[in-house]
């Protein structure tokens, strides 16, 4: 049903593959545009809006240990380490 693509990435003008796997992906979350960056764009874009986040001290409320979350904590709900995060979503 999908083939791979070669698209042109439009921030370093490089050919990428956009994958079969990766259309199916895509058509499975409903995403209707192709990317426009390549992997390696994409990345480096994700990284920098990660690094301009303002970043909170907090106390995991399963834990007990420090942790850095990217809101301010209000007292209202309960706060997780990234770990504990992790382990209550995979239940």
């Amino acid at each position: 049903m999908f083939e791979d693509k070669t698209l042109v990435c439009q921030e370093c003008h490089e050919e990428f593959v956009f994958t079969a796997g990766e259309q199916e992906f895509y058509a499975s979350r409903g995403f209707e545009n192709e990317p426009k960056r390549c992997p390696k764009c994409r990345a480096a874009r994700k990284q920098a809006t990660r690094a301009t986040k303002e970043m909170f001290d907090a106390v995991c409320d399963e834990c007990g240990k420090p942790c850095k979350v990217p809101f301010k904590p209000n007292g209202e709900k309960p706060v997780y380490c990234s770990e504990c995060f992790a382990k209550r979503n995979a239940r």
